[in-house]
């Protein structure tokens, strides 16, 4: 599973670490989320909900049933995995430096 980070676009990525820092938020919140945490002006919903089904068809994020019009989105162990494994090779890469 150390390579499937590698295998991510950066904002593929971007949603992973928004999800692992949220607790089970909706697509919404996911989007507001990225657009005033990042550079990113507008999170176009199209494109949002294609790589959040992308990441939970690989395996990586879990989508749950919040309430009728509302689904949640949650890392799976695979997920967490890649991000820690992602933040090792960073490290490595840096020399250890933070």
């Amino acid at each position: 599973m150390k390579s499937a980070m590698f295998g991510l676009t950066a904002f593929q990525r971007d949603l992973l670490y928004v999800i692992m820092g949220s607790d089970k938020p909706s697509g919404q919140e996911i989007r507001r989320r990225l657009e005033n945490d990042t550079s990113i002006a507008k999170v176009n919903n199209g494109r949002l909900y294609l790589n959040l089904d992308s990441l939970v068809d690989s395996g990586l994020v879990e989508k749950g049933d919040r309430d009728q019009s509302t689904n949640y989105y949650d890392l799976t162990d695979a997920g967490r995995d890649t991000i820690e494994n992602r933040r090792e090779w960073e490290a490595e890469m840096l020399g250890g430096r933070p």
